[in-house]
């Protein structure tokens, strides 16, 4: 049975979410190191949209978006863990 595209387009805009939080934590700790601040107020929302429109963006096919979200999503929950 093969999934439907617009489900794996779904599915894959519900993982920007988490991975475009992860990505700016990301982004605001690699700028300002370990005492970032307010710094994530506002790398998380650009990264947020970027990561919808990367999982939205036509070019590439909806299983490779899907793939990278997801991968992307649990790759930093796993960070988080391990960092925690």
């Amino acid at each position: 049975m093969r999934i439907p595209p617009f489900v794996l387009i779904a599915a894959a805009a519900i993982f920007a979410l988490p991975f475009g939080w992860g990505l700016g934590v990301a982004i605001a700790y690699l700028i300002a190191g370990p005492n970032f601040g307010q710094l994530p107020a506002g790398t998380v929302p650009l990264s947020i949209v970027a990561s919808i429109a990367f999982a939205l963006w036509p070019s590439l096919s909806p299983t490779i978006r899907f793939v990278a979200m997801a991968a992307g999503t649990v790759a930093f929950i796993l960070l988080g863990y391990l960092m925690s």
